[in-house]
C-alpha cells in the first residue's frame, strides 16, 4: 500500500534534531502538513522555515502532563502521529544513577503514553488514524550498560503490540519501528563500536518506507536485526555469556 500523503497532517513529537527533523523533511516533500513538538522552540522554528510544506511549531515537554494536553489541544485533530522523543545516558546496575534512569523511563516511554492518552480516543471515535511508535532493537533482550534505556525501549515495543492487538481491525493504524544504531548526539555518548550505525537521512527512508507499507513491525538495519530478533531464541546461559 502506498500512503496519500498530499493534504494529511502528522504530529512529530521529538522533532527537534536527529530522526525526527530527517523524517520531518520526508513529509514535507511528500505533501502532508507537519506540527513539529519539542522542547526547544529555537531549533523547531528553524526546522520548519527551511521546510518546503506547510508547517508549524508546538512546543511541548513530553515528561509533564498538562504540557502535552495543552500541546494536544493546541495541535487539535490531525490523521498521524510519530513519536520519536527519546533522551539516553548509558550506565548499568551498578552505576546507577536515579535521575537520568527516572528520565529515560518518564521520556522514552510514559512520555509516549502521554501524548497517546491524548489522540488515541479521538482517532478510536472517528475510526481513522495513523501512529507510529519508535523503540529500538535494544528492546529486544536485556543488555548490559543499559539500564534506563533499553528497559524503556522495552516497555515502548511491548506497548505498540498491546495497541495493535486493539486496534488491528479498526480504522486507526499502528505502527513500531525498531531501528539499530542512529548517529546522533545520543549515540555520539557511546564509547564502544557500534556495528551498522546509519546516518539520520538513511534511517528517515527506513522509516517512511515502512509508513508506507501496511506491515506492523519494522527492525532495521535488517541483518543487524537478525543478532537482536534471534537473540530471544537463545537460553539465558547463552544469551547472558555471548552479550556481557
Amino acid at each position: 500500500m502506498t500512503s496519500e500523503w498530499q493534504g494529511k497532517r502528522y504530529w512529530l513529537v521529538g522533532a527537534s534534531d536527529g530522526l525526527g527533523e530527517a523524517l520531518a523533511r520526508l513529509l514535507s516533500r511528500s505533501g502532508s502538513e507537519v506540527v513539529l513538538s519539542a522542547r526547544s522552540e529555537d531549533k523547531l522554528a528553524a526546522i520548519v522555515a527551511d521546510l518546503p510544506g506547510k508547517a508549524s511549531v508546538q512546543v511541548m515537554d513530553i515528561s509533564d502532563d498538562d504540557s502535552v494536553k495543552s500541546a494536544a489541544k493546541a495541535v487539535g485533530d490531525v490523521d498521524g502521529v510519530v513519536l520519536l522523543a527519546g533522551v539516553y545516558w548509558p550506565f548499568g546496575a551498578k552505576d546507577w544513577n536515579a535521575d537520568q534512569a527516572t528520565a529515560m523511563a518518564d521520556i522514552n516511554f510514559t512520555g509516549f503514553v502521554r501524548v497517546l492518552g491524548q489522540v488515541v480516543p479521538q482517532m478510536v471515535s472517528k475510526d481513522a488514524g495513523h501512529i507510529v511508535i519508535t523503540s529500538s532493537l535494544t528492546g529486544f533482550r536485556g543488555l548490559p550498560g543499559s539500564i534506563g534505556y533499553t528497559a524503556s525501549k522495552a516497555a515502548t515495543m511491548s506497548l505498540a503490540e498491546c495497541m495493535y492487538a486493539d486496534l488491528r481491525k479498526t480504522g486507526v493504524r499502528v505502527q513500531v519501528c525498531n531501528p539499530g544504531f542512529i548517529k546522533t548526539q545520543l549515540t555520539d555518548k557511546n564509547d564502544f563500536n557500534m556495528p551498522f550505525i546509519m546516518e539520520t537521512d538513511m534511517a528517515a527512508r527506513e522509516m517512511f518506507e515502512h509508513m508506507n507499507d501496511t506491515a506492523f513491525k519494522k527492525s532495521f538495519p535488517r541483518l543487524f536485526s537478525l543478532v537482536f530478533r534471534g537473540a530471544n531464541f537463545l537460553p539465558d546461559w547463552l544469551y547472558y555469556r555471548i552479550f556481557s
